[in-house]
C-alpha cells in the first residue's frame, strides 16, 4: 500500500492536516489506534475560545464530529482506525497492526500528529487504584458515562484541571479542592471563576504530599510549598477523597520521530523533547512533518491550524499546488496562528517556538 501522505494520529491536528492535503489533490492515509477519529476532541464537552472562524463557542465533541465527517467524506483519504503504528523504517515505510494483522505501508511524505501523554507525580501511594490522569477521568465521564468516584482531589489548576473539575461537579462528583504548586492559577480566569462559584477552593502554593489507602485511595494529605517548591512541615491537611486526579501537564509523544532520525531538542516551554521544524511544520528530515502536541503542548485550536499548514506544505512539496498559491494561503494561516497565540497565557508557548525558530535559523546560517 502506497500513499502520497501518511498521517499518524487522528486527532485535531492530524485530521486537519489530512483534509487540507487531500483537498489539494494529495492521496492520504490516516492511521489512529482508536476506533473513533477525533483524538482528545471526543471527550471535550466544553466550548472553545477564539473567534467564529475558528470554532469559538463550539463544543469540542462537535468540532471532532465535523472533522471526522469531512475526512470520511473525502475520497482521497483512506482511514485506518483501531490500527497501531509499530515503527518507521528508512525506506519510508511504516509497520502497522490492524484488526486484520500486521502489514507495511509506504509514503512519499509523513505527518506525525501523535499527541502527548500525561505527566505523573511522584508521591507515596501514587500507584493506588483511584489515582488518575485528568484525561482518563474525562474519558470515563464524557465518553463512557462512568463516574470515577465520589470525592476528588484535583492536582493542577491549568485549563485541563479547571475544566475537568467543573465537569466532575456536573456529573455529581464532589471536588474537595484544587491544589496548584505555582503561586498563581495556570488556566483561564473564566474557568477558575466557574469552579469557584461552585464552592471549590483553589489552593495555590500547595501540592499533594501522599495518598492513603491499602487497596485503593481512601484519602490524601496536602501541604503548602515554599519558594523552592518544597513541602513545609506542619502545614499538612488531610482530605477525605477516593480519587486523586492529576492535571500536571503533558509530554509530547515523539517515539516515531526518534525512530525516523528527526533532530530533537528539549524545550521545557513546549513540554519536553520536540522535533526541530520550520514554519511549514517540516522537520530537518525532508518529507517528515509534525503538528499538534507532538510539536509542542498547546490548545486544540492552534493544533488544527498547524495541521492545516503542514497539509498545505505537503501539497506544495509534492507539486500539487503552485508555489505562489502555497505562500499566499500559508501566510493567511500563519497570521491566524499568531493571533491565537497572542494572549498572555501563551507567552510560555511563544518563548518555546522562538527557541525552535532560532535553532532552525542557526543551522541554516
Amino acid at each position: 500500500m502506497e500513499y502520497e501522505l501518511i498521517v499518524v494520529g487522528g486527532g485535531p491536528a492530524g485530521l486537519s492536516g489530512a483534509l487540507k492535503a487531500a483537498q489539494n489533490g494529495v492521496r492520504v492515509a490516516v492511521i489512529d489506534r482508536q476506533e473513533e477519529l477525533g483524538g482528545q476532541l471526543v471527550k471535550q464537552t466544553h466550548k472553545f475560545f477564539g473567534w467564529s472562524r475558528r470554532n469559538a463557542g463550539v463544543r469540542g465533541i462537535e468540532i471532532g464530529r465535523r472533522l471526522r465527517d469531512a475526512v470520511l467524506a473525502e475520497p482521497r483519504i483512506t482511514v485506518f482506525t483501531g490500527t497501531e503504528a509499530l515503527g518507521y523504517y528508512p525506506d519510508n515505510s511504516l509497520l502497522i497492526e490492524s484488526p486484520s494483522g500486521v502489514s507495511r505501508i509506504t509514503g512519499k511524505t509523513f505527518l506525525f500528529a501523535t499527541g502527548a501523554q500525561e505527566r505523573m507525580l511522584l508521591f507515596p501511594g501514587n500507584d493506588l487504584p483511584g489515582v488518575y490522569g485528568a484525561g482518563a477521568v474525562q474519558t470515563l465521564m464524557n465518553v463512557y458515562g462512568v463516574r470515577p468516584g465520589r470525592s476528588v482531589l484535583m492536582v493542577g489548576s491549568g485549563n485541563i484541571g479547571l475544566i475537568v473539575s467543573y465537569q466532575l461537579r456536573q456529573a455529581g462528583v464532589m471536588v474537595r479542592a484544587i491544589v496548584e504548586a505555582l503561586p498563581q492559577i495556570g488556566g483561564y480566569a473564566v474557568h477558575a471563576s466557574k469552579v469557584r462559584r461552585l464552592g471549590i477552593p483553589i489552593l495555590t502554593r500547595h501540592s499533594i504530599k501522599e495518598a492513603h489507602g491499602r487497596e485503593y485511595v481512601e484519602g490524601a494529605t496536602i501541604w503548602e510549598l515554599d519558594d523552592k517548591f518544597r513541602g513545609i512541615p506542619g502545614t499538612e491537611k488531610d482530605i477525605d477523597v477516593d480519587v486523586i486526579c492529576l492535571a500536571t501537564g503533558l509530554t509530547p509523544l515523539g517515539d516515531l520521530l526518534w525512530q525516523a532520525g528527526v533532530s530533537m531538542t528539549y524545550v521545557p516551554e513546549l513540554g519536553g523533547f520536540v522535533p526541530i521544524y520550520d514554519g511549514n511544520m517540516e522537520t530537518e528530515r525532508s518529507g517528515i512533518f509534525v503538528a499538534g502536541d507532538a510539536a509542542g503542548i498547546e490548545e486544540a485550536s492552534t493544533a488544527m491550524l498547524c495541521g492545516e499548514i503542514a497539509g498545505l506544505a505537503v501539497a506544495a512539496k509534492l507539486g500539487k499546488i503552485p508555489r505562489h498559491r502555497f505562500e499566499e494561503e500559508r501566510n493567511v494561516l500563519a497570521q491566524e496562528l499568531s493571533a491565537l497565540r497572542s494572549g498572555p497565557l501563551s507567552s510560555k508557548v511563544r518563548t518555546g517556538y522562538e527557541r525552535i525558530k532560532a535553532l532552525v535559523q542557526g543551522r541554516r546560517g
